[in-house]
């Protein structure tokens, strides 16, 4: 499974967010893991839309994690971002197969992806991010 590039996106932003955790602007985001800004900001709305950012507004404005980066759950946030019905045409209903119903293909790829999901569900952000020094350090090397 290769997850969409803004669930990339999102996981390294809610890195940084946790190793930092502090408030930090899209700005110093998008320099300091060379990516565009424009994009960085689609991928925070649809952070907080789903609870795990908080946006601040204003001079000292930016983003920081909702809740604990141990309350944050690695699989939620990728069920979040992807669109697991669609992982092949006739598993999103939206085209029609000749030889749906008859079969295998749909049941063993619904149970690789819940696998897939169920791993991650293993994970919170704490974990995913390690040592929060080393994340800055890299970060500020970027």
């Amino acid at each position: 499974m290769q997850l969409n590039l803004r669930t990339d996106y999102a996981l390294r932003m809610l890195m940084a967010l946790a190793a930092k955790d502090d408030v930090v602007s899209i700005d110093w985001i998008a320099e300091h893991y060379g990516i565009s800004r424009n994009h960085l900001a689609k991928v925070a709305q649809d952070l907080a839309a789903a609870g795990f950012v908080e946006t601040l507004r204003g001079r000292s404005g930016g983003l920081r994690l909702a809740r604990q980066a141990s309350q944050i759950n690695v699989g939620e946030v990728v069920r979040s971002l992807e669109n697991t019905n669609g992982f092949v045409a006739c598993m999103g209903g939206k085209e029609g197969c000749a030889i749906d119903g008859v079969c295998g293909l749909k049941p063993a790829l619904a149970g690789a992806l819940e696998a897939f999901l169920s791993h991650l569900d293993q994970f919170h952000l704490g974990q995913i991010t390690g040592s929060k020094s080393q994340i800055m350090q890299r970060l500020a090397q970027a």
